[in-house]
């Protein structure tokens, strides 16, 4: 089969962990296994998400005495893509897969006038108390919103539209090639007078994977988060995961549209537009959850 997956930012660093890289590391390591294993036995393309990564060096770049403007967002994405390459790249290997693997740095065009650039509601970098976050947005020109218990600062989060190295990706998938694309949903680019140019923004990394997934004629498409799968009462003593569900019956369900809900449009819409499957579950069960046992598992009928 051709898989693509698409690993969480949030499950490389979970909530209310130090941002340190050994940890994130210890993450890669648990999952490397039940993704190595797939590479080998299938065409396999890796999605990373970015939200706490990306977050944490716009804090740096933003704080830094040195510098008159901070980095681009947009350049910021392109960093992450790199460095939680590398780790993907090197904890494949050392989990056993055989076969060449390359994280490729990926542009996502979006549409300049996207009336996300209005609405931020992308979750990136740490989780603080209210308070603080209300003092680093006046200091920054942050957008902050209460992310759970928590307060986070909020990105603008447009559609993708194309993924500008999709070819590059397709051939090397072709010739047995494991393949790392538009980490972070791909560095957001538009189209301008002289060319493609970065904008300001995070493209959530579901919605890339689906298109990934579509564009490629992937057989199964799997986002790995850190939660067990889409549940209901989410939060609360009676949360559930939903095990097995149609995708018309998960898109109708209302879910928070900086975190669950992004994934569960992102593969209902692919498995309602593509009739292949879908499934969202826990990076720490990447196996279970590609194999169809545990997560939930998204089906057209």
């Amino acid at each position: 089969m051709r898989i693509v997956v698409a690993l969480g930012g949030n499950a490389l660093l979970r909530r209310g962990e130090s941002p340190e890289s050994a940890i994130q590391l210890e993450h890669v390591a648990e999952a490397a296994p039940a993704l190595a294993k797939a590479g080998t036995e299938h065409e396999l393309v890796l999605v990373h998400g970015n939200g706490p990564q990306v977050g944490m060096l716009a804090l740096e770049s933003a704080t830094d005495p040195s510098l008159s403007h901070p980095y681009p967002f947009s350049d910021l994405v392109a960093e992450t893509q790199g460095v939680i390459g590398y780790w993907l790249q090197q904890g494949l290997s050392n989990a056993g897969l055989t076969t060449p693997v390359v994280t490729l740095v990926t542009q996502t065009l979006v549409d300049v006038d996207d009336p996300a650039f209005g609405d931020p509601t992308k979750f990136v970098g740490t989780v603080y108390d209210e308070e603080r976050a209300r003092e680093l947005a006046e200091t920054n020109g942050w957008t902050v919103r209460a992310d759970g218990a928590g307060w986070r600062r909020v990105v603008a989060s447009p559609l993708p539209r194309r993924i500008v190295e999709l070819e590059t990706a397709r051939t090397l998938l072709d010739v047995g090639t494991t393949v790392v694309l538009a980490g972070g949903g791909g560095v957001p680019v538009v189209e301008g007078p002289h060319g493609l140019a970065g904008v300001e923004a995070v493209v959530d990394k579901d919605h890339v994977a689906a298109l990934i997934a579509a564009e490629l004629q992937a057989d199964l498409l799997v986002l790995l988060t850190d939660v067990d799968g889409v549940m209901t009462d989410f939060g609360t003593p009676h949360q559930r995961v939903i095990r097995d569900v149609r995708a018309d019956e998960l898109r109708a369900l209302t879910f928070p549209a900086g975190s669950m809900g992004p994934k569960v449009e992102a593969a209902s819409r692919f498995v309602q537009e593509t009739g292949k499957h879908a499934a969202i579950g826990a990076l720490n069960s990447a196996s279970g959850v590609i194999g169809g046992a545990v997560g939930t598992q998204i089906r057209r009928t």
